[in-house]
């Protein structure tokens, strides 16, 4: 990372982190014949176990985690908990995921679940209802105190807080200059809010939210609050993309993730990053990019298992 207030570089630099993460122009005609570079922002090549937007919101936490137990919140297929389970076991950090969904408690664990568990991460169960209260005072209080973890240091689900937004800020920093708009699927809108604060107002920040709901607009602006004190950069984002909801797919969008796989041999995960490039290549058919200008979709993830 590049932000001088990051408090993660180099309590994780033995990682050996590869940042700036690659960028890397591709050939596509959908985007040429508009006149519009299509350039892929590699950081699922930032570290085998720690991928993408993961490992940037994830290093400041983990650093002020300062060796305590880091409990933190997700569903049964999260990328964020397989990766807070590998630094754990990378870094030596005893991990607590807290998953959504108490009747998974008894059934044999997924392959996702099951790897969070082979990396030493221990799962804690909760019903669904109190899942969505968990950032209430006293509902955390008594998942910590159910999943023996009072002391631990929590990130929230997705990672996202105040130092994960600081973390990304250096994936703006790494594309401005390089870029006209600068594309990430969201999630949290942790992402977003940093990726506009690095870029400044010479890189349109574009998020693809993969859930329903047009809530993340507040959300972001939010965490940009948290974070920075307001406001910074320029961004928006694009609700219709989501294909019915998070981890949703249809026919359509899994032959067009295997498309772009074959055009460009790049592996193409399908909860985020498939999103992703289906909206750009419509948005481009739109003629949402000024001719001449160059886009750079953030490649925040690889297909699981890998």
């Amino acid at each position: 990372m590049t932000s001088s207030d990051d408090p993660g570089s180099g309590a994780l630099a033995g990682l050996r982190p590869r940042l700036p993460s690659p960028l890397r122009e591709v050939v596509d005609e959908r985007f040429e014949r508009r006149g519009v570079r299509l350039l892929l922002k590699r950081d699922d090549l930032i570290h085998p176990e720690l991928i993408g937007n993961k490992w940037r919101k994830l290093a400041p936490n983990l650093a002020l985690a300062a060796g305590r137990t880091v409990l933190t919140f997700g569903g049964a297929y999260s990328n964020h908990l397989r990766a807070t389970a590998a630094a754990g076991r990378l870094l030596g950090l005893p991990t607590v995921g807290v998953v959504r969904g108490q009747e998974l408690a008894g059934r044999p664990l997924n392959p996702s679940l099951a790897r969070c568990a082979a990396d030493g991460m221990r799962l804690h169960f909760v019903d669904r209802s109190a899942y969505r209260r968990k950032t209430e005072p006293e509902t955390l209080a008594a998942v910590l105190r159910a999943a023996d973890a009072e002391d631990a240091y929590v990130v929230p689900e997705g990672g996202s807080n105040s130092a994960a937004v600081r973390g990304c800020r250096a994936l703006g920093e790494e594309l401005a200059g390089r870029a006209d708009v600068a594309a990430v699927a969201c999630g949290t809108g942790g992402t977003l809010a940093g990726l506009a604060a690095g870029a400044g107002g010479g890189v349109r920040a574009l998020g693809i939210p993969v859930l329903r709901g047009g809530f993340l607009t507040d959300g972001t602006r939010a965490l940009q609050t948290e974070a920075f004190g307001g406001p910074r950069g320029d961004w928006s984002l694009d609700d219709r993309f989501h294909f019915g909801g998070y981890a949703r797919t249809t026919p359509e969008l899994e032959a067009f993730a295997q498309d772009f796989e074959q055009r460009h041999g790049v592996p193409v995960e399908r909860v985020y990053v498939a999103k992703l490039l289906y909206a750009l290549v419509a948005l481009a058919e739109e003629g949402a990019f000024p001719r001449g200008s160059a886009v750079a979709a953030v490649i925040t993830g690889r297909p699981f298992p890998a």
